[in-house]
């Protein structure tokens, strides 16, 4: 493989895992939500 082809692979390897490494901290430190916006009122028939 070429340099520019190994640096793009470590780039693209880097920003996946950096996601996935990232959402799930960010699950771990708030894992729901805790005020649900309002919502419409019931309609009767």
């Amino acid at each position: 493989m070429s340099t520019p082809a190994v640096i793009l692979l470590l780039l693209s390897i880097i920003v996946i895992w950096g996601g996935l490494i990232a959402s799930a901290i960010f699950l771990l430190r708030k894992p729901e939500l805790s005020d649900w916006p309002e919502g419409l009122p019931a309609e009767e028939d």
